[in-house]
């Protein structure tokens, strides 16, 4: 169980450039919530203002039931107050904007803890090679990850708010949909390690292109500090075409001669494959128990990140094979009746498609195949082009059926 960091009055507004509107000075806190319904008597409450809630609406059910600290927008400030007035104990701090605030804490977290990070980023896969990552880091150092789609603007702080000094690494999810996303979030996490594992047309809605796409994933590179690491994979020509072209170290992976992490020898092994990993300083062979031949290359990136951070052969094979994926990717279901179903139904974009696509035809054998599919979603004005490509490539597959 990691320690907590705690936070005192003059930490809060040195992080937040806020300023203390109430209450005493003296009180401490143990940590951070925007939730009411599971915040504790020793954290702090930051209001966050969405689309559809107000965290400044629950400001006054918390304090009634022990909350100790809040911290609120300045345009708000007087209401609350007003409404806390007969609460002198309670300790106020304003900030311009609470969701800003809520990033400019945790990068003050991630700094004062002295935890490295690892930050992923791109069109597919994050999810699976954050998975595989935390799973390698764990086989030698205390390692935090991002947890579910933690991977926005409220969700990465909150992730790095969990930092304690008792943690090495930290293994981050940085997701976006429009331009300036990853560098804001990159700010926070300060990586010393990033990773881009693909560009393809996701979220193209939001960035109008491909090209958009590949600018948007490029900000986390900006970010990287002249010490830190860029691992991108050798397979994307655009990824190929940006690693000529950056300030920083580059490690390239995946099936290319070009890769300086490789798989090679790979065969079909049940569900799964068996290949040979290839490093600078040595090969191992691994039996990865999961579909796809994109999750080989999801294990790549974890193996060069493991790689870079000093990890040995054996220690990122025992990661790599213990990883399991989270509900809704790759996970195979088998029914009493001898059916095999492919759940990979916890996102969509053109290439997770084609990639799901294959995995059907390559694990179905001599068997019928079928494809339940929904919608690709920001997609924008591409989506009715985008949708009929899918179709014409399941349907020159050889899949027997499409619901």
């Amino acid at each position: 169980m990691h320690k907590p960091i705690p936070w005192n009055i003059s930490d809060i507004v040195e992080a937040t450039g806020g300023r203390q509107v109430a209450g005493s000075r003296d009180l401490v806190f143990d940590g951070i919530s925007i939730d009411s319904r599971t915040i504790s008597d020793t954290d702090l409450f930051v209001a966050i203002q969405g689309e559809h809630h107000d965290g400044h609406n629950f400001i006054e059910p918390i304090a009634s039931k022990n909350g100790k600290g809040f911290v609120v927008s300045k345009k708000k400030a007087d209401d609350i107050l007003k409404l806390l007035s007969d609460k002198t104990h309670i300790s106020v701090i304003a900030v311009e904007d609470t969701v800003s605030a809520l990033g400019d804490m945790a990068a003050f977290q991630k700094k004062r803890s002295g935890v490295k990070v690892v930050a992923i980023t791109g069109s597919n896969g994050k999810t699976s090679t954050r998975g595989f990552t935390e799973s390698v880091f764990k086989e030698k150092f205390s390692t935090l990850a991002t947890r579910g789609n933690f991977n926005n603007d409220i969700g990465l702080p909150l992730t790095l708010l969990r930092l304690s000094r008792d943690s090495d690494w930290a293994v981050v999810e940085l997701g976006m949909n429009r331009p300036g996303e990853i560098k804001t979030l990159a700010g926070i996490s300060s990586p010393d390690i990033g990773i881009i594992t693909n560009i393809s047309a996701a979220h193209i809605e939001g960035l109008g292109s491909i090209e958009g796409v590949a600018k948007a994933k490029a900000e986390l590179i900006e970010e990287i500090p002249p010490s830190g690491l860029i691992i991108m994979n050798a397979d994307d020509p655009r990824l190929s075409a940006i690693a000529k072209n950056v300030n920083v170290n580059v490690l390239l992976y995946g099936f290319s001669e070009k890769a300086e992490i490789k798989a090679y020898n790979i065969t079909p092994k049940g569900y799964g494959s068996a290949f040979f990993l290839s490093t600078p300083s040595g090969e191992i062979q691994i039996d990865l128990s999961i579909p796809g031949k994109f999750m080989i290359s999801n294990a790549l990136a974890a193996a060069s990140a493991g790689y870079a951070a000093g990890l040995s052969l054996q220690e990122i094979r025992t990661g790599i094979i213990k990883f399991r994926p989270e509900h809704g990717r790759m996970n195979i279901l088998n029914t009493k009746k001898g059916v095999t179903i492919i759940d990979d139904t916890y996102n969509a974009n053109p290439a997770s498609m084609e990639a799901a696509i294959k995995t059907l035809c390559s694990l179905k054998g001599e068997h019928k195949g079928f494809l339940i599919a929904g919608d690709m979603l920001e997609m924008g004005l591409h989506s009715k082009d985008v949708h009929r490509n899918i179709g014409l490539f399941a349907a020159k597959s050889g899949i027997s059926g499409i619901y």
